[in-house]
């Protein structure tokens, strides 16, 4: 279980927050936060029902974090473990995560695999995506594996798909020229890309495309 109590600032007044594994009571919070992180056109049958979310608390529940702002859940990040072989990173969220019910976890796994990260839009300003990756970071490291990994949605290529492959929006993403709303959140959190991968998941915005971004463990001991 994992359960952490800070301060975070909302201008310049410290507020309390927690981040904690999340509970069976917590399920109509997470569902909540999911409708107001991905509003249409993004595919509502793809937000969580309660028996994906009861599956994250039972197979691997310290990769179950919500973060609370005064006792208001804010945001959530699902993980899961699984053997990645970066020779053959193609895959589709759909497959590694078995559709968001995590069946494919591997306590043996060598990644720690995002499922997924939403939060509250009244709440960004608060940095609460960044705590909740850098939680997950402590979670990788306690377990020695090797990496964090993750398909990241690309909802900014829509506008550019007519220029450029998404490969090429990737790149004007990386020399600065573009700002992608998730992928340029990533990066500030520290990951890397890694492959663009085509139909990873059913998105409108990002045309079916995802782009594969990891953080290697820096503390990894080799046994």
């Amino acid at each position: 279980m994992y359960r952490k109590e800070f301060y975070i600032f909302d201008n310049n007044r410290p507020v309390q927050a927690v981040i904690r594994t999340y509970e069976e009571k917590d399920f109509p919070h997470l569902i909540r936060v999911q409708q107001e992180s991905f509003p249409p056109p993004f595919p509502a049958e793809l937000w969580w029902n309660e028996e994906q979310l009861r599956n994250h608390i039972t197979l691997f529940p310290e990769g179950a974090l919500c973060f609370e702002v005064n006792g208001v859940v804010a945001g959530s990040m699902t993980g899961l473990l699984v053997e990645y072989d970066p020779l053959q990173p193609n895959h589709t969220w759909e497959e590694i995560t078995d559709n968001g019910y995590i069946r494919t976890h591997n306590p043996n796994g060598n990644t720690l695999y995002v499922v997924d990260i939403s939060v509250s839009p009244n709440f960004r300003k608060l940095g609460v995506g960044k705590w909740l990756m850098q939680s997950m970071y402590e979670i990788v490291i306690h377990h020695n594996l090797e990496r964090l990994l993750g398909g990241g949605r690309i909802p900014g290529y829509q506008d550019h798909s007519e220029n450029m492959t998404a490969e090429q929006y990737i790149e004007s993403v990386l020399k600065g020229n573009l700002k992608d709303p998730v992928i340029t959140f990533l990066l500030r959190c520290g990951r890397t890309p890694v492959k663009v991968v085509e139909n990873y998941l059913e998105d409108k915005e990002s045309l079916n495309y995802g782009v594969l971004m990891e953080w290697k463990n820096p503390f990894r001991r080799l046994t």
